[in-house]
């Protein structure tokens, strides 16, 4: 008996139970960890993104567009990219260069830009990811990948989940979807930690609420 033999008899036993094709698949797993209050979701969530090494911030509406402002500034920014449908009070204080999001932009022309400023789909707390669709505010994928600093603004608690199966019914597959978790980070067999491989460096999320932190 060949190995495809051996491998494809075991499929065959595995599902030789299975009701046939759109057959209901049992979803018995836990879709939630816990109970949590609304600001208990977001603490869980700005600590998980912290252990993943993003530096999170806390502001309020009032707070937002000073705060751009100094992140940009510390990090020496002089160009920022900004994507269609990013609410323009954002950045009101900020004094960087804007880099609009055009498909005709190549990737050493976004390579050149210091920083991107976007907004998010969803943030999921027990996994410290933020979610990216391409809708207004968050321009195309590649903007999130090639940018060496990501500033990523996360209303909150609206726009919190507690898990992975709540947010998927949230989402359009039809929609270019980037889960981003931390900073972009790899490791060889080593385990060196080699940041910024296949994403940017350095990600900043902030939490805009009700009230600043």
């Amino acid at each position: 008996m060949s190995s495809r033999d051996r491998v494809l008899g075991r499929i065959r036993r595995a599902t030789a139970g299975d009701r046939g094709p759109g057959a209901a698949v049992p979803r018995d797993y836990l879709r939630v960890h816990a109970e949590r209050t609304p600001a208990e979701r977001v603490d869980l969530l700005a600590a998980n993104l912290a252990e993943y090494r993003a530096k999170v911030h806390r502001t309020d509406e009032d707070g937002l567009a000073v705060l751009l402002m100094r992140l940009l500034a510390e990090r020496g920014a002089r160009s920022v990219l900004v994507p269609a449908g990013l609410p323009p009070y954002w950045l009101a204080a900020a004094d960087q260069t804007r880099v609009a999001d055009r498909a005709a932009s190549t990737p050493y022309e976004l390579d050149a830009v210091d920083s991107v400023v976007t907004g998010c789909a969803l943030a999921v707390a027990e996994t410290g990811t933020l979610v990216l669709d391409g809708g207004p505010g968050q321009g195309r994928r590649r903007i999130s990948l090639i940018p060496d600093h990501h500033i990523c603004v996360v209303r909150v608690p609206g726009q919190v989940v507690d898990s992975i199966p709540q947010a998927l019914p949230l989402l359009d597959p039809r929609r270019p979807l980037t889960w981003i978790s931390g900073p972009s980070a790899t490791s060889d067999i080593e385990l060196d930690r080699v940041e910024g491989v296949h994403g940017p460096r350095t990600l900043e999320v902030v939490l805009l609420g009700g009230s600043a932190q």
